[in-house]
């Protein structure tokens, strides 16, 4: 069944369209009865838009990674450059004055 629109090409297509589209490929799959030709085509469709998504989704997460590593500098510098240092660990209090052993 040839396709009545023309496609967008999958980098051209916002997330959000791609990700709707490659909804109805799935409809489209599971509940129309088409031809093996047609299944093949729509499911190398559905591949490409796939990895445009995973394609938006690594470079939405490095912005921001990169803006959280920003902040965390600007963080810094905005407590007059000392970064933070870990308290110390807790040391328990020992009475010199006890005699008494405790093993735990």
């Amino acid at each position: 069944m040839p396709r009545k629109k023309e496609e967008t090409s999958a980098a051209d297509l916002d997330f959000e369209s791609a990700l709707g589209e490659i909804g109805q490929i799935v409809d489209a799959l599971e509940n129309e009865s088409l031809t093996l030709s047609d299944m093949i085509a729509r499911y190398e469709r559905g591949s490409l838009l796939l990895g445009s998504c995973d394609a938006f989704l690594q470079s939405a997460r490095q912005r921001l990674e990169k803006l959280a590593i920003r902040e965390e500098n600007e963080n810094v510098l905005a407590s007059g450059g000392k970064l933070c240092q870990p308290p110390p660990p807790a040391q328990p209090e020992i009475d010199p004055d006890d005699d008494t052993i405790s093993l735990f």
